[in-house]
């Protein structure tokens, strides 16, 4: 594995962030959004998945849509706010898994993709 960083440069912190939604479209429009401003360099779509879960005293199974979305750090409190902005749920699940690792090539995309951008 090559190395993330280079000598002397400010270690960024990238984290996966994971939502599930209930249907594609869902997923893809919040993938599309977080896409657009530039939240997200990366969202993969998976599914259909089965998920079992507590909701109101009950366990429910549903067939979901996971999106896992490639970011930074220092993005998850702009990504949880479009997200539950856009999102159909009334409690979203938003977790974020930090990368404590990523190949030197990868990083580097994902430092190219997620630099700051003036905003219109």
């Amino acid at each position: 594995m090559t190395s993330a960083r280079r000598q002397g440069e400010k270690e960024m912190e990238y984290v996966q962030i994971v939502t599930t939604v209930s249907t594609k479209e869902a997923a893809e429009r919040i993938a599309r959004t977080l896409l657009e401003e530039h939240l997200a360099a990366c969202v993969q779509i998976v599914g259909p998945i089965t998920s079992m879960y507590w909701w109101q005293g009950t366990i429910e199974r549903t067939d979901e849509y996971q999106c896992q979305i490639k970011s930074r750090a220092d993005h998850f409190n702009r990504i949880e706010e479009a997200i539950v902005r856009i999102h159909p749920y009334e409690v979203p699940e938003v977790v974020a898994l930090p990368m404590p690792l990523c190949s030197g090539g990868y990083a580097n995309w994902l430092r190219e993709e997620l630099k700051d951008r003036a905003q219109p």
